[in-house]
C-alpha cells in the first residue's frame, strides 16, 4: 500500500487562500507530494502526474465537471474529489454519477474533512491496485500447466495481495466517516470479485492431482471439482492479543485467510496459558500488552510477531520473529505471516 507521502495530489483552485488552507491540512497529515494549478486547462495538462485531484467546480476557464468528464475518458485516470463553495444533494449526486470518488464543501468543516476524505480515496486506490494485481497473477497462473508450480504461485503471488485487499476493505468499511452510495456499491462489487478469486485460489491450492476436463473441442482445463481436491491443511492456531479493536479485526482476518485458526485472548495471563497448547504456531501481540513471563525465543514453539505501540524496548527484549509498526500495513503483515518459517 502506497504511503501517504507517496500519494501525488493536484490541487486545482484559483483561490490562493483555499490552496494554502488545503496544503496546510494535508501536509499536517502526511500528504506532502502536492502540486497546484489554477485553471481547468492546466489541470488537464498536469493530471497525468497526479494520483488524486482536488478539483474546484468554479474555475476561470472550465467548470470542474467538464474537467472531470474529460479525465474519465482516459484509460487510467486519477481519482477526483470535487470541491464546491455551494454544496447541495443534487451537486453531490451529479459529481458521483460523473465519476468523482467523493466531494467536499468549502465550509468550516473542510480542514477536518479533507485529510479524511483523501485517506479514504488512497485506500480505495490501494484496494483496486491489489485486486488488479491478484487478477493479473490469476490469469498468469491459469496458463501454467504444472500443478506444483501453479500452487506455489497461488500462495506467494496471489494470496498476499488478496489478503491485503480484504484488509483494506475492512478498514474502509469500519473507518471514520460515512460512505456514500456510489462508494458502497463500488466496494460491494470489489468484494464480490475478491470472493470469486479467493474461491478459485482455494480450490487450486487444495489440488492433490492434476485431473482435467474438456473445456472445448480439443482443449483441456484443470478440473477444480471435488474429485481433485484434498482436505485443507490448517497451519495451526494463532493467538491475538491486540487491544485496538479495528487492528485486531484486521489481524484476525489476515490470519484466517493465511490458513490459521485465529483466536483472540483478553489479557497477558490468558495469552501465556493459551500459548502453552501444542497446536499454537503463531502469536500476534501488541507491545504494551506483552506478558512479562513469555518464554525465551529458544524455548518457544511458535512464531511471535509484535505490533509496536511502545518505544520498542519491550518488543526487542522478547526476541520476536518480527516487529511490525503501527498503524498496521496489511500487505506487509500478510507477507510476514506467509513466510515459510512462520508456518
Amino acid at each position: 500500500m502506497a504511503e501517504r507521502s507517496a500519494l501525488r495530489i493536484l490541487v486545482v483552485d484559483d483561490d490562493p487562500a483555499m490552496v494554502r488552507l488545503a496544503a496546510a491540512a494535508l501536509t499536517a497529515h502526511g500528504f506532502t507530494d502536492l502540486e497546484h494549478v489554477a485553471t481547468g486547462q492546466e489541470a488537464l495538462l498536469a493530471a497525468a502526474r497526479a494520483d488524486v485531484l482536488l478539483l474546484d467546480q468554479n474555475l476561470p476557464d472550465l467548470a470542474g465537471r467538464e474537467v472531470l468528464l474529460a479525465l474519465r475518458a482516459w484509460p487510467d485516470p486519477p481519482s477526483v474529489v470535487m470541491v464546491t463553495a455551494h454544496g447541495s444533494e443534487s451537486f453531490a449526486a451529479d459529481a458521483l454519477r460523473a465519476g468523482a470518488e467523493d466531494y467536499l464543501v468549502k465550509d468550516a468543516s473542510l480542514t477536518a474533512m479533507l485529510p479524511e476524505v483523501v485517506e479514504r480515496v488512497r485506500r480505495m486506490r490501494s484496494l483496486r491496485e491489489a485486486l488488479a494485481t491478484a487478477e493479473r497473477e490469476l490469469v498468469h497462473v491459469e496458463r501454467r500447466a504444472a500443478v506444483g508450480e501453479m500452487t506455489v504461485t497461488l500462495h506467494h503471488e496471489i494470496n498476499n495481495p488478496l489478503m491485503a485487499a480484504s484488509a483494506e476493505m475492512e478498514l474502509l468499511l469500519g473507518g471514520q466517516g460515512p460512505l456514500n452510495a456510489a462508494q458502497r456499491q463500488s466496494l460491494e462489487t470489489i468484494r464480490d470479485m475478491l470472493e470469486r478469486i479467493r474461491g478459485i485460489v482455494k480450490k487450486a491450492g487444495e489440488l492433490r492431482r492434476a485431473a482435467t476436463a474438456e473445456y472445448a473441442p480439443g482443449l483441456q482445463m484443470i478440473d477444480l471439482g471435488e474429485g481433485s481436491r484434498a482436505e485443507a491443511l490448517p497451519r495451526g492456531r494463532a493467538l491475538v492479543l491486540v487491544p485496538d479493536e479495528g487492528t485486531a479485526r484486521v489481524v484476525e482476518s489476515l490470519l484466517r485467510r493465511a490458513g490459521y485458526a485465529a483466536q483472540r485472548v483478553i489479557d497477558p495471563g490468558a495469552l501465556v496459558r493459551a500459548s502453552q497448547g501444542f497446536d499454537v504456531s503463531l502469536v500476534v501481540a501488541a507491545e504494551r500488552s506483552l506478558p512479562a513471563e513469555l518464554p525465551r525465543m529458544v524455548d518457544r514453539s511458535y512464531q511471535l510477531f509484535i505490533l509496536q505501540d511502545g518505544d520498542g524496548t519491550a518488543a526487542r527484549a522478547v526476541q520476536p520473529t518480527e516487529i511490525l509498526g503501527l498503524p498496521l500495513d496489511p500487505e506487509g503483515f500478510a507477507a510476514a505471516i506467509a513466510l515459510p518459517d512462520a508456518v
